[in-house]
């Protein structure tokens, strides 16, 4: 078994901070998390760059980040007076408690845990080490080097692929975007989910009064949650193939709804995708995945209500559409879209568009500097389905020529090719619990079974 003395995590964010955490709580490993904007450290994008009225979608008794403590966040938030178990909290008061969970770690630990602001742009795996390389010229070596790269930023639709215009925002995250808009222009968000829904809410915070345009292949918004309530479960594992799955999710969503239909799968979704082979993943990417996505990751009950206001003032339009071309014209952007079911293409002008449409997965498409130097060396690959990097169960990294490396792993929603449930707080939390006690040889510590 692979003794690591210290762990060198590139990432700062959710999955790395965690990693990191736990790996001092497990044992005597030293660690080393390096995050190129000190800003976000322990908050990361997903909590760094939220604004004050993004809400977190899953309630506070469900988002611990300790698996061994899981009521932490809701008592944490009980001590400030700032919510209970039932309550959706902002994404910057997560990134504040992420944020206190890192600084205790370090207090605890002391010189074990060094925090670097730098960019890693180089990794070097040897049979003895792992060397990871920052753009300061430094060198971090350490036993094992941890990949914590979070979810990378959306790619362009090839309609937008050449288009440099100051109406087109490629980052969805970016401060600013309502700046210069009038209630007379009109705005066009790639895609209608989670994120989508972030950038809808900052567009009416920043007072903008115009029409909003979302769209998307099947202009499906994110379901709402439904009061907290005990869901019937599943005594064991739903067996068969991909297209028996897609039939008996519709058919148990005719019966129960499809909230509860997605729920109950949960304890089982992981095995289930490790035991489907390629083209059956492929099939539930292809016909199940829009829908599996608005009933899994739902939102607020207060945002949904929040939305629902603005369609109802003619504000937001979901739409069903695809994307056939874009191009500039003057200060706006012209955009063909065909509706769905219709051979008809009509043309509109927009004063901004914003790339929604979600996080990067294709690897071969990444500008990430690490991980393309890492996939030249062959030392990382994308997965079979290009949603993210190979990985096997352990989260070791799967080489160009089908190897798994023990000194190179990844955590986090890049993993999702081999998990699919990885991008969810749950299920980044086992993981990392399970990495940091695997790498930690910790064979028993307090609450091992949960």
């Amino acid at each position: 078994m692979l003794s690591a003395n210290h762990v060198a995590i590139v990432g700062g964010g959710f999955s790395g901070t965690l990693l990191a955490i736990n790996l001092l709580r497990h044992g005597a490993v030293r660690v080393t998390l390096i995050e190129r904007r000190g800003d976000r450290f322990g908050r990361g994008l997903a909590y760094g760059a939220a604004q004050h009225d993004h809400i977190l979608n899953v309630r506070a008794a469900n988002m611990s980040a300790l698996p061994d403590e899981p009521g932490h966040f809701a008592d944490w938030l009980r001590t400030r007076a700032a919510g209970q178990d039932a309550s959706f909290a902002t994404r910057q008061t997560y990134g504040l408690y992420l944020r206190d969970l890192l600084e205790a770690a370090k207090a605890a630990a002391g010189a074990r845990l060094r925090l670097v602001e730098a960019e890693a742009v180089d990794l070097r795996v040897s049979d003895g080490a792992a060397t990871v390389r920052l753009a300061t010229g430094a060198q971090v070596k350490a036993d094992i080097a941890v990949l914590a790269p979070g979810n990378l930023p959306p790619h362009a639709l090839p309609a937008f692929a050449g288009i440099a215009h100051p109406a087109y925002a490629d980052d969805p995250w970016a401060l600013g975007l309502a700046d210069g808009l009038g209630p007379e222009d009109q705005v066009l968000l790639l895609g209608t989910g989670l994120t989508a829904v972030d950038c809808a809410l900052s567009f009416d915070t920043a007072g903008f009064a115009g029409p909003i345009v979302a769209v998307s292949r099947r202009g499906l918004l994110p379901r709402a949650h439904a009061p907290a309530q005990a869901a019937p479960g599943l005594s064991e594992r739903p067996n068969g193939s991909a297209s028996a799955l897609v039939l008996r999710v519709r058919a148990r969503a005719d019966a129960v709804g499809w909230r509860a239909a997605v729920d109950e799968l949960r304890p089982f979704t992981q095995d289930m995708w490790r035991a489907a082979d390629a083209s059956d993943r492929a099939r539930f990417l292809r016909h199940l995945r829009p829908y599996w996505d608005v009933h899994r990751h739902r939102i607020a009950p207060a945002v949904a209500d929040r939305l629902a206001g603005m369609r109802a003032a003619g504000r937001l339009e979901i739409a069903a559409a695809k994307v056939m071309e874009a191009r500039p014209d003057g200060a706006r952007i012209a955009v063909a879209l065909r509706s769905r079911g219709s051979d008809a293409v009509a043309w509109r002008h927009f004063a901004r568009v914003v790339n929604c449409t979600g996080p990067l997965g294709d690897l071969g498409r990444t500008r990430d500097q690490l991980l393309r130097a890492l996939a030249s060396q062959s030392a990382i690959r994308p997965d079979s389905l290009a949603i993210g990097i190979d990985v096997d169960r352990q989260c070791r990294a799967i080489g160009a020529g089908g190897e798994a490396r023990d000194r190179l792993r990844v955590v986090g929603p890049m993993t999702r090719g081999a998990h699919w449930e990885i991008v969810a707080v749950p299920d980044i939390r086992r993981q990392v619990w399970t990495l940091a006690r695997d790498i930690s040889n910790a064979h028993w510590v307090e609450a091992a079974g949960l």
